[in-house]
This record gives C-alpha cells, sequence and structure tokens, in this order.
C-alpha cells in the first residue's frame, strides 16, 4: 500500500516527469522487443494521468487509508490560472500515528480532495482538518472536506437553499397550496439533518395554515 501511495503521489504531483518517465519506459519497451506498437499507450496515459490523476489518487487513500489531521501552514497565490482563477501552491502538517508531524506540500490542481466532485474546495489555513494516508507515507493524504468545519458550513449552506426558494414563493403568494407544501416539504428535509427551533415553529404553522385551506 505504501509503495501504491508513493507511486500515485508522485504520478498525481508531478505530471510533466510523470510524462518523460513514461515516455522512456515505453520507448525501451518498444527498443528491447521491436515493436513499435508499444509507443501508443504514452499519450493516453499521459492524458488519463492528466485529467484523473488526482481523483485516483483521493479515492485510493478514502478507500485504503487511515484517519487522522492535517493543519495548512502556507497558502501562496502563483502567478497561473485555472478556470480563471489563481493557482494557489500550499504546505501543511500531517499528523501521523504517533502524535508527531511531518510536512507535505500540495496545490490547487494536485490536492486529493474526497467526496469526489466538480469542485476543488480546500480548508483555510491554521485550522485542522480530516484527512486520510496510507501509514508510512502520510504525506500523501486525501482532504476529507465535507467533515471539516468548513465543509459541514457549506454543506448545511447548501441544505438551506431549497429552503429559501420556498419561502421567496410562499411570501409571494401565502394562499398557493403549491407553494405551501413545497415549503413544508423544504422545512421537513432541512430539520431532519439539522435541529432549528424557529423552523420547527415555522414547519407547525404551515401545517395549520395548509389545513385551513383544505
Amino acid at each position: 500500500m505504501v509503495l501504491i501511495s508513493k507511486i500515485l503521489f508522485f504520478t498525481s504531483h508531478h505530471g510533466f516527469y510523470t510524462v518523460i518517465l513514461l515516455f522512456a519506459f515505453f520507448v525501451l519497451i518498444s527498443y528491447l522487443t521491436k515493436k513499435a506498437w508499444f509507443l501508443a499507450p504514452i499519450i493516453p496515459l499521459a492524458i488519463l494521468n492528466g485529467l484523473g490523476g488526482q481523483f485516483l489518487n483521493a479515492w485510493f487513500l478514502n478507500t485504503y487509508g487511515t484517519e487522522s489531521t492535517a493543519i495548512i501552514t502556507s497558502d501562496v497565490e502563483t502567478n497561473s490560472t485555472l478556470n480563471d482563477m489563481y493557482i494557489h501552491d500550499y504546505e501543511a502538517i500531517v499528523k501521523k500515528q504517533d502524535g508527531k508531524y511531518v510536512s507535505t506540500f500540495f496545490s490547487t490542481t494536485t490536492a486529493a480532495i474526497y467526496p469526489i466532485e466538480n469542485a476543488i474546495r480546500i480548508p483555510r489555513p491554521e485550522v485542522p482538518f480530516p484527512v486520510k494516508y496510507i501509514p508510512g507515507y502520510e504525506k500523501n493524504m486525501v482532504i476529507l472536506y465535507n467533515r471539516s468545519e468548513e465543509g459541514q458550513a457549506v454543506l448545511k449552506y447548501s441544505k438551506l437553499a431549497p429552503v429559501n426558494s420556498a419561502k421567496i414563493k410562499y411570501e409571494a403568494d401565502r394562499t398557493n397550496k403549491e407553494f405551501i407544501e413545497e415549503y413544508i416539504s423544504a422545512l421537513e428535509n432541512y430539520t431532519r439533518e439539522y435541529h432549528d427551533e424557529v423552523y420547527d415553529q415555522k414547519l407547525k404553522e404551515l401545517k395549520r395554515e395548509l389545513r385551513d385551506l383544505r
């Protein structure tokens, strides 16, 4: 597992050197076997690594890794951009199983983040956040963003979106049964995960209003 973790760390953090190694390896195989078709996998593998190397690394570490915590110690904005946003270089320390820390590094484009989604979310510096790694090579870590304080706040905010949308419709027309039912459903889904006395009370009021309209 440690060897696999080291390989995935290298390929996901050093894409250019990975391409060079792939080229050298397949050229050597082609030369030794006298078969040119061994050169064919170079470009596809290089593209796959560039597009999905960090995602494969994230899946591997989340599946087989041991949970711990890490802290970002440095956040430096670079001149490079991704989707019109500046890429950041990070330094961090990871807590090992013996309680000591080891240093690591990553960037916006190489960070392993779980769950895997079309978004790059990095915890803020100086605040511990949950990670997973393979013991013996702790520098290769996956950030468990949704379990961090920031991730929990973002998740809670996203759960509020349907509630706010339903509230706007309801306040525009308080006699519309469909809007009331939608508001009730959104509040029930939210309060099922997050206890809130204000929303609990509003839910009771809406149910009374709906009964009165029937």
